[in-house]
């Protein structure tokens, strides 16, 4: 008897061995050949706005094709709930607790507080590992020169704005092209010929079929749709007299700040906004057309996300479009509107086409998923999880965070943790440490209308604790206990 017990134990220890052999080996396999990786980052597009994620009014057929071909996240976050800080935290594969960028601060006359040099980046490690890396888009960590350029962050090429005011303007009269200013003569003064979006989309399949025969690392960071709303005419054309009601937005057209940042007007915001999306989905297909076309396709992981939520400005109305979806907030909110946003994958016979996931993930568990991806190690110090387990399916690999944590730097100051199904914010943080919590179960209450707060004063103590210990103090973002005791 205990001999066949013996032997019943061998066995289950060998196979269970021969099991977490074939789990290493599958993940082992899936990066034996360094895949090229596009990362497609949307500027302010809501979870609503994409028809893969219940957008009724329009249709992003080719981002919807990303999603049918690979994986569709449906609790994934952003960085923050602004455009620097989700960068900075993309980028360091750190939350807004550490990073080194928690806000946005401007440098005048042109750029945005840099990283400094000694943050080591995810297109850092990306060029460690032997990629090719290149940037195109919007950068806003960094004024052109400084040690937060993005071509002293790691990335072997940029072209688009520094500067992420500047970036609120799509006829601008200058973009930068690596380390030169490239004046855009066709919008001096107060003309518009050169569209800026598609001027760096062109360079951006330009960088493919350069980098065709080498790994690369492209960072997609589109501008589109983030204000001022509007499109070239053709394309604005087709949406025009679809969208009633629309309400003129009188924004600045002529004067001293006339392409310096304020939005200009739009007669029809809610037709400009669809054009823009209509845009961002045809170059997505653009992209995908040309990795098919030079034959790496096969080869090639294409993620697709947005930095924060939908925004209000410009004449953007996210409630006509419902763009934050069944979430509550929008753009600089710490509610799921704000920092909830749409991630698709796709990578050809390593994601199942097809597939769904409910897995908790934000923008800092980026650099570790790249990172094992391209066969690297990750550094330490990272707040990041990889889910690169979750991509290629082997769930049970997959490891999940204890809680995310987001601090923001605007109206008043705002925190917010999730810790499993629970979701703890905090508003008016400046008014003093004693502020209220607000306490929402995520998984019963996505649009966090009931706050359990009274009824959990456990739960609530628990989060005190986390707001402490989830952050570091920053001597340019000074969201800490001192700042609070000495606020008037």
């Amino acid at each position: 008897m205990k001999q066949f017990l013996y032997l019943i134990l061998l066995t289950t220890l060998i196979l269970s061995c021969k099991n977490k052999a074939k789990d290493s080996s599958s993940l082992k396999t899936a990066i034996a050949t360094k895949p090229n990786i596009v990362y497609i980052l949307a500027d302010d597009l809501g979870y609503g706005d994409l028809s893969s994620y219940g957008q009724q009014k329009f249709s992003t057929p080719n981002i919807d094709k990303l999603a049918k071909d690979g994986i569709l996240f449906t609790q994934h976050y952003s960085g923050s709930t602004v455009c620097a800080p989700s960068r900075s935290a993309l980028l360091t594969g750190m939350h807004t607790g550490h990073t080194v960028v928690r806000g946005n601060k401007e440098i005048l006359p042109e750029g945005q507080y840099p990283l400094p040099d000694n943050t080591y980046t995810l297109a850092e490690a990306m060029k460690k590992a032997g990629y090719i890396t290149g940037a195109f888009g919007k950068w806003g960590l960094g004024f052109p020169g400084s040690e937060g350029d993005p071509l002293n962050q790691g990335f072997d090429a940029f072209f688009g704005y520094n500067c992420q005011r500047l970036g609120h303007n799509y006829y601008p009269r200058h973009l930068w092209a690596n380390k030169d200013s490239l004046v855009l003569e066709g919008n001096s003064g107060f003309k518009k010929e050169t569209y800026a979006p598609e001027l760096i989309h062109d360079k951006t399949l330009e960088f493919i079929e350069m980098n065709k025969d080498n790994p690369f690392f492209l960072y997609v960071a589109s501008i589109i749709p983030h204000a001022e709303l509007t499109a070239p005419e053709e394309i604005m054309e087709k949406y025009k007299g679809k969208f009633a009601p629309e309400t003129v937005y009188e924004g600045v057209d002529d004067g001293p700040e006339y392409k310096l940042g304020p939005y200009g007007s739009q007669k029809e915001p809610h037709a400009a906004f669809a054009a823009m999306v209509h845009l961002l989905d045809a170059q997505v297909g653009e992209i995908m057309a040309t990795l098919e076309k030079l034959g790496i396709a096969d080869n090639t992981l294409v993620v697709f996300t947005s930095d924060n939520g939908p925004h209000t400005e410009g004449g953007a109305d996210p409630e006509y479009f419902n763009s934050s979806g069944p979430f509550r907030g929008t753009k600089r909110d710490l509610y799921e509107g704000g920092i909830r946003v749409p991630m698709v994958a796709a990578w050809p016979g390593k994601i199942k086409p097809g597939s769904r996931t409910e897995l908790v993930s934000a923008f800092w568990d980026v650099f570790p998923t790249f990172s094992d991806i391209a066969g690297i190690e990750t550094p330490e110090g990272l707040d990041g999880i990889s889910f690169l387990p979750t991509l290629l399916g082997d769930t049970d690999q997959q490891k999940e965070h204890e809680y995310l944590y987001w601090e923001f730097h605007e109206k008043g100051g705002r925190q917010a943790i999730r810790k499993g199904n629970w979701k703890a914010v905090k508003y008016n943080v400046f008014k003093g440490p004693d502020v209220p919590i607000e306490l929402y179960d995520i998984s019963t209450d996505v649009a966090e209308e009931n706050d359990l707060a009274a009824e959990h004063p456990e739960i609530i103590e628990e989060m005190k604790v986390l707001f402490q210990e989830a952050r570091t103090p920053s001597e340019v973002f000074t969201f800490n206990q001192e700042t609070y005791l000495n606020v008037k």
